[in-house]
């Protein structure tokens, strides 16, 4: 979150007029008038990253005993192969789809190109990204509108990535002052049409004063043709409407290093933090715990007497956190969890009722907790559980308001074996046999956003193994192809089973799984279409579906769902 404040010597209203709106104070003028007035404003930019950061050295020092050294050089090969491998997720400011293929496709081997490719994707300057990802593989053949740009832009292979480019340029091209500089990138940067076009002009052929003295040379002056003067003040003009300055994309930029080492070095530490900067957030959470299966982390599911509030690591795995799950909320969860360290673990479902009945844990909370599998350490099966609950929460509420303080009752009497047998007599349980599989599976679903105990698609693995030809770890490597035979156009794909599957141009691929979202929308031709996320054993893949297909095939486009998707495979020449 940004937030700009802005700084005075004496009380803000003695300078501007103020008000106040959601309890918030802001002052009535726009920032452009504030700065007019003298007056010093400054960003604060808020990052959940820095959080996860300090999260992961404490969970490294907590299960690992290491204090986390960052390299100073930034140049750890093992860092940069997550990018050079789109292994970007959690990676600050280089998740996206684009960031991702873009990084896989310039290969980056040092910090210069992570700034570097913070600030070239952004409106404007990501024009310039096929130029420079070409630049960088096939160094020394690079491109300038005018040799005398290349002092200036060879370190990025003759892109301008940066504002301290145009400064540099304004100088050393046309003579501009320090000061005259800053004050064409700030017009560029604010689209103040007037101030530019009055600077191409002083950029072109200078700025003489009332006695004919040269105040700024100008481009002609300096041996530069006025086309190429030109041309130059407007790729600055274009680029400079959304350019980072380099200082900015290097703070950026080692942030991003900084997740990386820590997504390299501790993978387990790191995906368990970021998951907890997203705690309660069931369409982030399941995007992580995707992740933390390519990477080999598995996934614990949440019970009652090992998880806590939030995601912890176990040995290398993740034990999933009590505040993930659905309806919970925080407070109710930090009570369970408190009682448990204070008061020693939960002997059963009762003895959990009975100590968290003042703790404003609500029927609502411990029903969620019952159907994302938290007491199956107990005897009862969930069903039984989800019958039973509400009558023995209502039974020790009764309790409590019938008694009072101090008071002894039989079931309180006796050895422990023999309090839980009389607990028995206490509380009724509607006894039931266990919920159908694909039953339970759909509600750990619903309450923790992911299938963990098990897969709906486990029992009939055969079946869509003998009828598909394609499967989700497959599909994330189709657009790497490793051999190509023009002729034939067959493409030789690498998995990461490091086995090889060959498909041709034109191929029939089918795969198979489980609808997991759905997201509708409307073409602006009013036409509707959807992005359909189907998992299977292995991972998801999202399937956009037309309005034709759309039409075929909406009577199947329900969650839960189990789908065979048929296309035919098409492959860009390289």
């Amino acid at each position: 979150m940004l937030v700009g404040i802005v700084i005075t010597k004496e009380p803000v209203d003695t300078y501007v007029p103020l008000y106040v709106r959601d309890g918030q104070i802001s002052t009535q003028y726009i920032m452009t008038t504030l700065e007019e007035l003298g007056l010093l404003k400054m960003d604060f930019l808020g990052l959940r990253t820095l959080t996860v950061i300090q999260d992961t050295i404490d969970l490294v020092k907590q299960n690992r005993g290491i204090d986390v050294k960052f390299d100073k050089e930034m140049a750890d090969p093992k860092v940069y192969k997550l990018w050079q491998e789109g292994k970007s997720s959690g990676i600050f400011q280089f998740e996206s789809q684009g960031m991702t293929n873009f990084m896989k496709e310039l290969k980056p081997d040092c910090l210069e190109d992570l700034i570097a490719g913070v600030s070239l994707y952004r409106p404007g300057p990501m024009d310039q990204i096929p130029r420079y990802v070409k630049g960088k593989l096939n160094p020394g053949h690079n491109e300038y509108t005018h040799p005398s740009l290349e002092p200036i832009l060879n370190v990025t292979y003759g892109c301008m990535v940066y504002q301290e480019q145009v400064m540099q340029i304004v100088r050393d091209l046309a003579g501009y002052s320090l000061g005259r500089a800053d004050l064409v990138r700030r017009a560029m940067g604010k689209k103040k049409l007037d101030v530019m076009a009055k600077e191409r002009e002083v950029f072109i052929h200078g700025q003489v004063d009332d006695n004919g003295n040269i105040v700024v040379p100008g481009c002609v002056r300096n041996g530069i043709d006025e086309i190429s003067a030109n041309k130059i003040f407007d790729e600055m003009a274009e680029f400079a409407k959304y350019a980072f300055n380099k200082s900015h994309a290097a703070c950026y930029a080692v942030v991003a290093y900084r997740t990386a080492y820590l997504k390299a070095y501790y993978p387990a530490e790191f995906m368990a933090a970021t998951l907890n900067s997203y705690l309660g957030n069931l369409d982030k959470i399941p995007q992580y715990i995707d992740e933390c299966k390519a990477l080999g982390i598995e996934i614990l599911k949440p019970e009652i007497n090992k998880s806590n509030t939030r995601f912890t690591v176990e040995q290398g795995k993740i034990r999933f956190g009590l505040g993930s799950i659905k309806n919970v909320g925080t407070v109710p969860v930090n009570n369970i969890v408190s009682e448990r360290e204070n008061n020693g673990q939960y002997k059963g479902f009762t003895d959990f009722c009975e100590r968290i009945a003042d703790e404003q844990v609500n029927k609502k909370c411990i029903e969620s907790l019952i159907k994302s599998g938290v007491f199956d350490e107990f005897e009862q099966t969930r069903s039984t559980l989800l019958a039973s609950f509400e009558s023995i929460i209502d039974t020790i509420q009764s309790g409590k308001k019938k008694g009072f303080k101090g008071q002894v009752s039989m079931f309180d009497l006796g050895s422990e074996e023999q309090k839980d047998k009389l607990n028995e007599i206490k509380y009724t349980f509607e006894e039931h046999e266990e919920l159908p599989e694909k039953e339970l599976l759909s509600l750990e679903k619903e309450m923790i956003g992911i299938y963990i105990s098990g897969h709906p698609l486990e029992k009939i693995r055969n079946q869509i193994e003998a009828n598909t030809n394609i499967n989700s770890i497959n599909l994330k490597e189709i657009g790497e192809p490793v051999d190509q035979n023009t002729e034939e156009g067959e493409v030789i794909l690498a998995l990461k089973q490091n086995a090889k599957i060959k498909y041709k141009d034109g191929q029939s691929v089918k795969y198979a799984g489980i609808i997991t979202s759905i997201k509708k929308k409307y073409t602006k031709n009013n036409k509707i279409m959807a992005f359909v996320t189907v998992e299977d054993l292995y991972g998801t893949a999202e399937i956009i579906v037309f309005e034709n297909a759309y039409l075929k095939a909406g009577k199947s486009l329900i969650e839960e769902n189990v789908v065979m998707v048929e296309r035919k495979t098409k492959y860009s020449r390289r």
